[in-house]
C-alpha cells in the first residue's frame, strides 16, 4: 500500500520539490496525496486505498497535538489487537486505518514499537519532542526503504530511490562497488545501492536521526533462529503448518477492496489459492513451444471453481518492455522472472487492487534445489564420515580445480566454501575478464556473504544457506521484483508465508523434516495436500521458464542485444568485445550464455535509462 518520500533541511521551495518526489511515485498511490513541512522535516505520501477508504486514513498522520507524524508503506495485520491495547491504555483513534497504530504506538512503546508489529512495512515517524526521526523496515525486507545523506548532512529517504533525483542536494552517480558483485549474484547485493551513496536499510533494522547533529544510527531489531526443535512429531508439524498458514491467509485477505491470487501451478501459489479461495485467479506463460504453464493453474482455478485470467507473452512484449522494468527496479535485476511478473501485475490490476502470492515458501520451509543432495552425494556422504569429508573440502580449496573439485566441496557441509544463494551467474574470475579496471573493484560474493556465515557458524548446513537465501536472496532478489513489479501497476501483493507467526513456526521445524530422502519442502508440501491434489503438492519447483536461451539466437533479438553490447559508453563498465564474443558464442550455438548475457544487459538497459534517457514520466 503506497509510497512516501521525505527530507531533513530546507531547500528553495520546499514544498515544490517534495511534490515533485511524491510524482515520481504517483504509481505506488494514485489514490490520493499528502505532505507534511513541519521543523526542518519534510514528509510526502502516495496513497493506494486499502483500508478506510476516506480521507481520514491519509498520512502524512499526526497525534492529537502534531507533535508526531508518521509516514507508512504497507500493511499491520494484527492493527485490531494493537489498537485494542492502545486504547485501553488511553489513546484515541479517529480512523480505521492501520497507520493509526504506528502514531500511538510510538507514543506507548517508543522504539519498542517494531517488536509488537505483525507486517509488511517501511515507514518514519517525526518526533518533534525529541528532534528525531525514527524509522523501520520489516523483518522480511518485503517493503522497500532507502536512505542518502547529503553533502550537507541532510537525509533523503523514501520507498523507492528515484524519489531522490527530484531533490537538489542529491547528487546521482554508479556505485563502482556494486557491479562486480552484480555479475555474479544477478541482484544489487551490496549494502550501497547502485546509486553512489544510496543505502538501503536493511530487512529487520529500525533507525534513529537525530536532525540537529544529522547522525543516524541504524540496529538490527529481530534475528531468525533456525534452532531445531525435536518435541513434535512429522504429522504434528504438518498439522501446526496447516493451521499457521490458514491463520495467516486470514490475517493477510483483510482490505476494504477487491483481493485476488497469484497462481502458478506450483505448490506455494495454489496452496495460498485454495486456503484463500478467491473470486479470481491471475496466471501468466509464454507464447513459446513448452513454456506456457498456465494449463495447470486453469485446471486447479477449475477444481476450486474460481475464475483464471490467463495472459501469454510474447518475445517483441518481453523486450519491448524491459527499460521500464529497469526504471521501475531503481536498480539493476536481473531475475528472468520480474518480465512475466510486470505482465501478471499487469493483468491482476484490470480485476483486483490486492493480490496474494506464495514467495517465501521456499526460504522458510526450505524449498529449493539447491538445498537437497543428488543421489551421489547422498551415497558419497553415506560411506565417508563427515570428518573426513571436511579434511578432503579444505584440502581442494588449495589445489587447481579439477574435476569433482565442487563435488567434494559440497560434500564437506561447509556451505560458505561455496554457496553464494540461488543465483550464480559469472563466476567472480570471470566477471573480472569483462569488466574494466574502474569496476572491478567491488567485493566478491563471498564477502558479501562472509557476514552473514558468521552469525551461524553453529548451524547446520541446510539452516546455514535458509539463513543466508532468508538475507541475501530474499529480499535482494524475491522480494524486490516483487514489490516493484507490483507496485508499478499500483497492486498490492501480500505475501502470507512470510509472516512473524508463520516464521516463528518454520524455524524450529528439525532440518530432517525439512529436507529428507522424499525431497525438499517436506512440511509444507503434507500441509498443502489436505486442500490440494497430489499433483499439485508434490510438482518440483519450477519458477517463471523463460524462453531466452532461443530467443537469442533469432536474429531479431541477436541485434537488440548487440546494439546494448556496442555502444559506445558501454566501454566504460565493459571490455565490449568480450560481450560479443559471449553473444556471438550463444548466437551461434557453441555455448548457453543466456544468463550472463541477460545480466550484462540488463545493466546496461538501467544504466541508459537512469544516465542518458532519464526524464521523469508525466504524473498522473
Amino acid at each position: 500500500m503506497c509510497g512516501f518520500v521525505g527530507f531533513t533541511g530546507h531547500v528553495e521551495n520546499d514544498e515544490r520539490v517534495l511534490k515533485a518526489m511524491m510524482d515520481r511515485i504517483v504509481h505506488r498511490g494514485p489514490d490520493m496525496g499528502g505532505t507534511h513541512i513541519k521543523d526542518g522535516v519534510a514528509l510526502g505520501f502516495r496513497r493506494l486505498s486499502i483500508l478506510d477508504l476516506t480521507e481520514a486514513g491519509a498520512q502524512p498522520m499526526g497525534n492529537e497535538d502534531g507533535s508526531v507524524f508518521v509516514v507508512f508503506n504497507g500493511e499491520i495485520y494484527n492493527f485490531q489487537e494493537l489498537r485494542a491495547e492502545l486504547e485501553a491504555a488511553g489513546h484515541t483513534f479517529h480512523c480505521d486505518a492501520d497507520t493509526e497504530v504506528l502514531v500511538h504506538g510510538y507514543e506507548e512503546w517508543g522504539e519498542g514499537l517494531v517488536d509488537r508489529l505483525r507486517g509488511m512495512y517501511g515507514f518514519v515517524v517525526h518526533d518533534m519532542r525529541s528532534g528525531k526521526l525514527f524509522g523501520a523496515r520489516d523483518i522480511f525486507g518485503i517493503k522497500p526503504f532507502y536512505y542518502y545523506q547529503t553533502a550537507d548532512g541532510d537525509l533523503l529517504f523514501g520507498s523507492e530511490i528515484k524519489s531522490f533525483l527530484e531533490h537538489p542536494g542529491f547528487e546521482k552517480a554508479v556505485n563502482k562497488k556494486a557491479l562486480r558483485p552484480y555479475l555474479t549474484m544477478q541482484f544489487p547485493a551490496t549494502d550501497e545501492t547502485f546509486f553512489a551513496g544510496v543505502y538501503k536499510l536493511p530487512a529487520a533494522h529500525c533507525f534513529t536521526f537525530d536532525i540537529a547533529s544529522g547522525r543516524m544510527d541504524v540496529r538490527r531489531y529481530w534475528d531468525a533462529d533456525f534452532s531445531d526443535d525435536n518435541s513434535k512429531t512429522f504429522d504434528e508439524y504438518v498439522e501446526e503448518c496447516d493451521r499457521v498458514v490458514h491463520e495467516s491467509v486470514a490475517a493477510h485477505r483483510i482490505a476494504d477492496v477487491k483481493v485476488g491470487s497469484f497462481l502458478s501451478g506450483g505448490v506455494d501459489s495454489s496452496y495460498i489459492a485454495a486456503c484463500l479461495m478467491p473470486d479470481k485467479t491471475f496466471s501468466v506463460g509464454f507464447d513459446y513451444k513448452d513454456f506456457n504453464e498456465t494449463n495447470y493453474a486453469k485446471e486447479l482455478s477449475d477444481k476450486l471453481g474460481i475464475e483464471n485470467y490467463r495472459k501469454m507473452v510474447t518475445a517483441d512484449e518481453f523486450f519491448e518492455v524491459l527499460p521500464q522494468i529497469q526504471y521501475h527496479m531503481d536498480e539493476p535485476q536481473s531475475n528472468l522472472s520480474s518480465v512475466p511478473l510486470w505482465f501478471l501485475a499487469q493483468l491482476a490490476a484490470e480485476q483486483v487492487t490486492v493480490v496474494l502470492s506464495g514467495e517465501g515458501a521456499d526460504e522458510l520451509f526450505a524449498g529449493y534445489e539447491w538445498y537437497e543432495d543428488t543421489a551421489e552425494m547422498a551415497k558419497f556422504k553415506r560411506l565417508v564420515p563427515l570428518g573426513v569429508r571436511r579434511a578432503l573440502g579444505f584440502l581442494v580449496q588449495h589445489l587447481p580445480y579439477f574435476k569433482g573439485y565442487n563435488f567434494i566441496t559440497k560434500c564437506a557441509e561447509v556451505p560458505e566454501r561455496w554457496y553464494v544463494g540461488q543465483a550464480k551467474v559469472f563466476e567472480t574470475a570471470e566477471a573480472d575478464e569483462i569488466l574494466t579496471p574502474a569496476y572491478d573493484c567491488g567485493p566478491d560474493a563471498f564477502e558479501i556473504c562472509a557476514p552473514y556465515y558468521e552469525r551461524v557458524e553453529d548451524f547446520c548446513e541446510l539452516s546455514k544457506k535458509q539463513y543466508l537465501d532468508m538475507n541475501m536472496w530474499l529480499p535482494g532478489d524475491i522480494l524486490l521484483k516483487a514489490d516493484k513489479m507490483c507496485m508499478a501497476h499500483s497492486l498490492e501483493l501480500r505475501v502470507p508465508f512470510l509472516d512473524k507467526k508463520v516464521m516463528e513456526f518454520a524455524e524450529h521445524i528439525p532440518a530432517r523434516f525439512r529436507v529428507n530422502e522424499n525431497g525438499n519442502k517436506q512440511v509444507v508440501r503434507h500441509a498443502a495436500n489436505r486442500v490440494l491434489p497430489d499433483e499439485w503438492a508434490t510438482r518440483p519447483k519450477k519458477g517463471f521458464p523463460v524462453p531466452l536461451k532461443f530467443w537469442l539466437r533469432e536474429q531479431k533479438y541477436y541485434d537488440y542485444v548487440k546494439e546494448y553490447f556496442t555502444a559506445p559508453w558501454a566501454e566504460e563498465f565493459f571490455d565490449t568485445s568480450k560481450l560479443m564474443q559471449m553473444l556471438d558464442d550463444h548466437f551461434e550455438g557453441r555455448a548457453f550464455n543466456q544468463r550472463k548475457i541477460y545480466t550484462a544487459l540488463t545493466f546496461l538497459i538501467w544504466y541508459k535509462r537512469y544516465f542518458i534517457d532519464e526524464t521523469a514520466p508525466a504524473a498522473a
